[in-house]
């Protein structure tokens, strides 16, 4: 397969990730309420062995979670949700060399994280809740993922306006902050505040995305909508059509994939980004 050209994504403690073959961001939920795998991983030495498990399969980042973010889900002090993340990051980042991401919108439980270790924010409201978390960001060196969600607003009626007019926003308090744009990757936020059809919109229109010039994670894994497309109701069992959407989100410009079974998206991808070397081998060969 035909290497393509590094991009690196600029992370905490001196770190970075090249970009250029796509990465695969294990999910840890460190929780007893979420929406897949609530209750499995309650407690530090369930939630570290399942994500050196994830490492083991090719997960290039583990995204430790303390909260969930499912509609409805019950809101958590920032002392219970540090309890629950800090002793996990404290142990994988002596097991492992996957880069560790905390999944927070907390300023305190973000700067927390970081100063144990781990390397990446990641923020569902898009620093937008808490803007003080750019702050963190800037401060660290960390890595920011900024995700969009149509939660408790009102959203534009093309989706990908909506992408936009939410997202500059993130971007001009990350910026703001002085997070540089090397630290940054932009997250549509399929699910949150979005019907099956706005998701689906959202995969065919993904492209349009690019215009952001920044990386992009596609956060797909298990969600409704695949099941609304499958006919698989049972959240764990989505991993499949998962995959179906690593391989056709990849060459529309996707390049962290956020998933909970690493091991068969790892498999999507490498099919994905074998077909991109090749048809960009062959334009290559016809334009000479």
């Amino acid at each position: 397969m035909t290497p393509l050209p590094p991009r690196y994504w600029r992370l905490a403690h001196g770190r970075s990730l090249d970009l250029a073959p796509g990465l695969l961001m294990g999910i840890v939920n460190v929780t007893p309420d979420s929406f897949s795998d609530g209750g499995r991983l309650q407690g530090t030495d369930a939630a570290v062995t399942h994500a050196l498990r994830l490492a083991a399969d090719g997960a290039h980042i583990l995204d430790i979670g303390g909260e969930s973010t499912k509609p409805g889900a019950v809101e958590i002090s920032d002392a219970e949700e540090q309890d629950r993340v800090l002793p996990v990051i404290e142990k994988l980042v002596k097991e492992t060399e996957a880069a560790i991401s905390i999944d927070t919108y907390r300023a305190s439980t973000a700067r927390l994280a970081i100063a144990a270790g781990a390397h990446i924010i990641n923020d569902v409201h898009g620093a937008q809740r808490e803007p003080a978390i750019a702050d963190v960001a800037a401060e660290t060196g960390a890595g920011l993922c900024l995700m969009h969600t149509g939660r408790g607003r009102e959203k534009l009626k093309d989706v990908i306006a909506d992408q936009f007019h939410f997202l500059n926003h993130s971007l001009e308090i990350a910026r703001a902050a002085g997070v540089a744009d090397e630290a940054i990757v932009l997250d549509p936020g399929f699910g949150f505040a979005k019907d099956a059809e706005e998701n689906m919109e959202l995969m065919a229109r993904f492209a349009e995305l690019r215009d952001f010039g920044l990386p992009l994670i596609a956060g797909t894994s298990r969600k409704r909508f695949i099941g609304a497309m499958t006919g698989v109701e049972e959240a764990s069992r989505r991993d499949p059509g998962t995959a179906a959407t690593t391989v056709y989100l990849r060459p529309r410009g996707a390049d962290i994939f956020r998933v909970h079974d690493v091991a068969i998206n790892r498999d999507a991808l490498a099919v994905a980004n074998a077909m991109i070397a090749l048809e960009h081998r062959l334009r290559k060969e016809q334009e000479a």
